[in-house]
């Protein structure tokens, strides 16, 4: 028995592997049950304890409370743009990194790009602060503090996590499709949108999901950047923080994870992470 286990590698990789695999989806898929049920229960108004009677009057308020309402259609909103934005400015410096070039340079570039994922986040959403501030250099253009802060925010925050997908993805295309468009008579717009799009499609998917789902859940950009405008992470932080009502923060908690489960299942759908 011994002697088959160190016979294969991949087995002995599989069972070394399955241990800390199956501890951390336990975990987590707890941490989602503990917050599913907390969000049923409720915050006692005069003790400020959490009381064990089952009731959907979070959720309740949630969908009656035009507060909510609009933060969750503003959260929803910030996250689709910035995965947008983001996909627009990766998509061609991904292609000039996979294609355009030379090796050496490729790797210079994807260091670049990675630089600064070293950075503390903090740093980073300051910086926008500083240059958003009333005497920063884009409050000259009219750019203060508010929603349009955050989305510039995010969409720098989280743009090498898109620009990182597409570039393996594209790294992938075979260079003899792209030719033999060209070849065939198709100019350059048309060998985009019918020979690298389509193919590069599975890894812009992949970017977008985590810009989006990044984007979703963030509550400290806009805290900083944010203005008076609010997002779903931070009426969480909020609700655990000062307002001390665990269950409503559990039940607004559990949107963006709804949201990410539907947007999991859209993609699945069209099959774009089968091809990654």
């Amino acid at each position: 028995m011994t002697a088959f286990f160190f016979r294969r590698p991949r087995l002995r990789l599989g069972i070394l592997l399955s241990a800390p695999m199956l501890w951390l989806g336990l975990a987590y898929l707890g941490a989602l049950a503990a917050l599913f049920i907390t969000a049923f229960w409720r915050t006692d108004v005069f003790t400020g304890q959490v009381v064990t009677d089952w009731s959907l009057d979070n959720f309740a308020t949630l969908f009656s409370d035009a507060v909510y309402r609009t933060i969750t259609f503003r959260t929803l909103g910030i996250a689709i743009l910035v995965t947008v934005i983001d996909a627009v400015i990766a998509f061609p410096m991904a292609y000039a990194m996979a294609k355009l070039a030379k090796p050496r340079t490729q790797r210079i570039l994807v260091i670049a790009i990675m630089t600064p994922l070293w950075a503390s986040y903090l740093v980073k959403a300051y910086a926008w602060r500083s240059m958003l501030s009333g005497n920063g250099v884009l409050h000259v253009f009219g750019i203060g503090y508010g929603v349009t802060a955050t989305i510039i925010t995010l969409s720098y925050l989280w743009l090498p996590y898109m620009i990182l997908p597409i570039y393996a993805g594209l790294e992938r295309l075979p260079q003899s499709m792209v030719d033999a468009s060209g070849d065939l008579g198709a100019r350059s717009f048309r060998t985009f949108r019918s020979v690298i799009l389509p193919l590069a499609f599975p890894a812009i998917v992949a970017g977008s999901i985590f810009t989006f789902s990044l984007s979703l859940g963030d509550y400290i950009t806009v805290k900083i950047v944010g203005g008076t405008s609010q997002m779903l992470g931070n009426v969480v932080y909020d609700n655990i923080g000062a307002a001390n009502n665990l269950p409503f923060a559990a039940t607004v908690a559990t949107v963006p994870v709804v949201i990410m489960l539907i947007y999991l299942a859209a993609v699945r759908r069209t099959g774009a992470l089968d091809n990654l």
